[in-house]
């Protein structure tokens, strides 16, 4: 029986590896895509100073862009966004998708639309092109529901790898934020995939870092009092864009003059004289993070009010392109955000005489840690993140400093983490029994040493209808409970029940426990 058991793991992580290699050439042939076509419309831009006619010749391509994009999104609504809440409703049971349809037509649609250069990224994108793969890879093996969704989530986690050229924070984003479980047949598959997904890219893209930036100076522990500001401030400012980019949805909701599937109209018409004036500030970010380095070399108030104007452009475009419903990620733009407070806040202080100039571009790279750490609320996979694009392994206790900070200040302020608040926007599954299908379905659950079930025994707690506890995981071993059995901070709770009730069960079990299982 274990002979068996390890045969069906082997098989599984052989599948695995699939996944990876594919999402690796899928979302290589995507970052391709996205520049090349990055590159066709910052060179029309620069033709326009030139001769102002190529004007038309943009206008009627952005109109395009919006028109095929959001034709794609009308067809099918969930290829509209980065992805990451389609993919976390997919893993709770919640949605349903074909995974097919959504793969082709985000590819093409991300491509022109991210290459047009909105403030949007390839990152949630890359994400879901790898779940669909893995769906795919999971389907045409005939697995089970379960290990479907393990191939779903490894797929998940190649997409992420092979987008920043980071395997480690594809595979502990995937397990801390999206899959939420850290069990051994998870992480393991999602860390090969993501190892074979980064190997595709690389022979592809090269070896290099994501964002290689320069710092060779350790940050002083007496000027730490300057990363507790620095985390206050990306703790408010990262909570004042989440509560924009929900605002602004409602905007949005209002506009009756443009059909839904037409709003990308909208920030690609003001896209216009932003990447006429500032085509440095355009796109996912990455050039503009790069450029810091020598932007942040010189001195003067000017510069210091340079760069928080490019902050300013950066979040009201990117709230305005990401809820136009066009196929995009916010995971790079966000990078670029804490990056510009980093360097805004850097440069000011330098100007007051109380930092010196060289270490302005350690608060870069902290502060992208942090910016992310209080929108995304994934503090470990900010901190490896950042370290696995910048290259360095030297500065992680100020950058796991100022991630903490931002985080704490986010959750005094009620913030919730942003993909799950997309995914219960989107959650339109109803706790009314669904026709029984008569397959067997299996969830594994945590219990946190919070958990309202520690120290009960099986038999006194109310389960979901038709669930039963099939095994109790806890210190590499497993229990076969019965009613008597006392359920300890740690264990891993394995249910069973029919396939279609998944959704409603994860939900009960969400309230059932008392905490969080969404991260």
């Amino acid at each position: 029986m274990k002979d068996e058991g390890n045969k069906t793991n082997i098989n599984l992580l052989l599948q695995a590896l699939i996944v990876g290699i594919c999402t690796g050439i899928v979302v290589g042939l995507f970052r391709f895509g996205i520049e090349q076509t990055s590159a066709f419309w910052l060179h029309l831009f620069q033709l326009v100073h030139q001769n102002p006619v190529w004007f038309i010749a943009i206008i009627v391509g952005f109109i395009a862009v919006a028109v095929i994009a959001g034709y794609f999104v009308k067809q099918y609504p969930h290829v509209g966004g980065s992805g990451i809440p389609e993919v976390k409703l997919q893993l709770q049971g919640k949605l349903t998708l074909q995974w097919f349809p959504i793969l082709w037509r985000k590819l093409i649609g991300g491509i022109l639309v991210i290459g047009t250069g909105l403030f949007l990224g390839p990152e949630g994108p890359s994400l879901q092109l790898g779940s669909t793969i893995g769906q795919g890879v999971g389907e045409g093996f005939k697995q089970n529901k379960l290990n479907t969704r393990v191939l779903l989530a490894t797929g998940a986690s190649s997409g992420l790898a092979a987008a920043f050229g980071a395997p480690l924070s594809g595979a502990l984003f995937v397990l801390e934020e999206v899959f939420h479980n850290f069990s051994p047949l998870v992480w393991m598959n999602a860390l090969a995939g993501a190892i074979a997904s980064n190997f595709v890219v690389s022979n592809l893209f090269g070896l290099h870092h994501a964002l290689a930036i320069p710092y060779n100076y350790s940050f002083p522990i007496n000027l730490y009092w300057h990363l507790i500001i620095l985390g206050v401030l990306l703790g408010l400012l990262g909570h004042l864009y989440k509560v924009g980019l929900f605002s602004l949805k409602k905007v949005y909701a209002k506009i009756t003059f443009l059909p839904r599937w037409l709003h990308g109209l909208i920030p690609l018409a003001l896209l216009i004289p932003i990447a006429y004036f500032w085509p440095l500030i355009t796109g996912p970010g990455n050039r503009l993070i790069l450029s810091l380095s020598n932007m942040i070399t010189k001195t003067g108030w000017g510069l210091v009010g340079l760069l928080a104007f490019y902050y300013v452009m950066r979040i009201v475009f990117s709230i305005v392109a990401y809820d136009s419903g066009l196929p995009s990620g916010i995971f790079l733009p966000i990078l670029t955000m804490g990056a510009l407070i980093g360097a805004t806040y850097g440069m000011f202080m330098v100007q007051l005489g109380l930092l010196p100039q060289r270490l302005v571009v350690n608060l870069v790279i902290f502060s992208m840690a942090g910016y992310f750490a209080a929108i995304i609320r994934a503090p470990f996979t900010a901190i490896i993140l950042i370290t696995e694009m910048v290259g360095s392994l030297l500065h992680l206790m100020p950058l796991a400093v100022v991630a903490f900070i931002a985080l704490l200040v986010d959750e005094l302020l009620g913030g919730k983490p942003i993909y799950g608040l997309l995914a219960a926007a989107m959650d339109t599954s109803s706790d009314r029994k669904a026709n029984y299908t008569g397959e067997a379905d299996q969830m594994v659950l945590p219990v946190y040493e919070s958990s309202k079930l520690v120290d009960k025994k099986v038999a006194d707690i109310k389960w979901p209808d038709d669930t039963r506890v099939r095994t109790i995981r806890r210190d590499g071993g497993e229990i076969i409970p019965t009613g008597q059995t006392i359920i300890r901070g740690g264990d891993m709770l394995v249910l069973e029940f029919d396939s279609s009730q998944r959704g409603r069960v994860y939900s009960k079990m969400k309230d059932l426990q008392g905490v969080e299982l969404d991260g």
